[in-house]
């Protein structure tokens, strides 16, 4: 009889194999060290396996844990300041992003991914200029981390409608060299449990020797780009003033059309662009809830999966999103695309599941490792619990109404266990590496000082928001 380390057993698996959901019942997870080592019937585990720990998840789902492929967390520390306004970012966000500091954005940085975990995120996307606290977080606590340095020449200011940024070569330079040493320090850490991609801003950020320089590096590393592409009028607009066309056109040109891209938002893109960059192999991530609040737009992630690409869900920034929870993703995805489309039928509830594991983790470049409970792939696992009033009641016949339950009314606080690369991270909502009050509680030190810092340039630009506070609205 073999030992393991660790089976975990619960009468309903979603195992993401195949072309749906690969729904097992009855089933045992058998793991050793960090990889799924079988899955057998759960009458039948303890005649072929003595396990060192053994989890009975008695009135559980058991699913590969969720992909939040694209998080800001370090604008966590500005969560709700720039919603229900036009000129998200310069008008919205800057305000407050101008005079924050780095040691400020750091203290949010772990609430953001605190949240993450505790709503079944296993893996996160997180992309910064700065990725010092968020690695570090990544980590101790144990999550795995695809995590993206970001680079800009643009110089940092707020710009007013139809003004060209000013590109800084130096800054630029400087943060080319920043993701060089973050890559070689931390790419492949922990078995690779952390990886790390390439991340300029977007093309209207960099001038298109930068571009190219960083994609000459990215293909040499073997590593992939992670990039706003097409993320909005504000985008297409400095590109067409620049270039003479549209951001999709330019990038196909250049040569960054390909596998090593992973494309995020694609706000402003038409069905055609969005098809002509999944054709050419490279993914793409969908931020929902994040691109509905700021700038109320769907974008066009059905055209991108119809054309053979890949898309990953992603939470976005909390001044933009407001949470970093990827089962509000997964019903937004749905709801907005069945309102677009004035069709219940499109975007069904197994296909945003499938977004948020196995064809999130193919878009990120970690399908072979992880988004399905299979033999041989790493052991990142969620369990949820079923008897929160979300869940109930539980239909097995003649149809199973979990996964609609998982995407159109679980909350987060159902998921009770997780666990990334064999190893358990959060048991009982608990995260097991972390001292969550340790990270929250300094939450508190910071509005006071920025907000005073702000407040000038906030009433001086007089948007939304300040109309808001004037008239007593929020």
């Amino acid at each position: 009889m073999k030992t393991v380390d660790l089976v975990i057993t619960a009468p309903h698996v979603y195992t993401m194999a195949g072309e749906g959901v690969g729904y097992m019942s009855s089933k045992a997870i058998v793991i050793e060290g960090s990889k799924i080592y079988d899955i057998v019937d759960i009458d039948k585990w303890q005649d072929m396996y003595k396990a060192e720990e053994v989890l009975d998840m008695s009135h559980h789902i058991l699913l590969p844990g969720f992909i939040d492929a694209h998080m800001h967390t370090g604008d966590n520390i500005l969560r709700g300041l720039a919603q229900d306004t036009g000129l998200w970012m310069m008008y919205g966000l800057m305000p407050f992003a101008n005079v924050t500091t780095q040691a400020q954005k750091d203290i949010g940085v772990p609430a953001a991914l605190i949240e993450a975990i505790k709503a079944g995120t296993t893996t996160t996307g997180d992309y910064m200029y700065n990725m010092d606290a968020s690695t570090e977080f990544v980590k101790k606590s144990g999550m795995r981390g695809n995590l993206t340095y970001m680079m800009r020449s643009a110089k940092f200011k707020t710009y007013k409608p139809g003004e060209l940024y000013e590109f800084d070569k130096k800054q630029g330079e400087e943060s080319f060299n920043a993701c060089l040493d973050y890559y070689h320090k931390w790419n492949g850490y922990d078995g690779g449990r952390i990886k790390v991609l390439f991340g300029p801003q977007g093309p209207d950020f960099l001038s298109l020797d930068e571009l190219m320089r960083i994609r000459k590096a990215a293909k040499e590393l073997g590593t992939k780009i992670h990039m706003h592409t097409q993320q909005g009028d504000r985008e297409t607009y400095q590109i067409v003033s620049r270039y003479g066309k549209r951001p999709t056109a330019l990038l196909k040109d250049m040569g960054y059309l390909d596998e090593s891209l992973i494309a995020v938002h694609l706000t402003d893109c038409t069905d055609e662009e969005a098809e002509t960059i999944a054709k050419s192999g490279a993914s793409m991530i969908v931020c929902p809830g994040s691109i509905g609040i700021i700038d109320g737009v769907v974008c066009p992630s059905i055209a991108f999966q119809n054309a053979g690409g890949n898309v990953a869900l992603g939470s976005d920034q909390a001044p933009g999103n407001n949470c970093h929870n990827i089962f509000n993703e997964m019903k937004n995805i749905c709801l907005f695309n069945k309102l677009k489309a004035q069709n219940p039928e499109v975007m069904p509830a197994w296909k945003a599941l499938r977004m948020a594991t196995i064809e999130g983790a193919k878009a990120i470049g970690l399908g072979d490792e992880v988004g399905s409970l299979e033999i041989g792939k790493q052991a990142d696992i969620i369990a949820v619990d079923y008897m929160r009033p979300s869940m109930l009641p539980i239909y097995t016949k003649p149809m199973r109404n979990m996964v609609p339950n998982l995407v159109y009314s679980a909350r987060g606080d159902e998921v009770v266990l997780s666990v990334v690369a064999g190893k358990i991270i959060m048991k009982d909502r608990k995260l097991v590496n972390i001292d969550e009050t340790e990270y929250l509680s300094k939450m508190s030190e910071c509005p006071d000082v920025i907000g005073e810092l702000a407040t000038p340039e906030f009433l001086s630009i007089n948007g939304t928001n300040a109309g808001f506070m004037r008239e007593d609205k929020l």
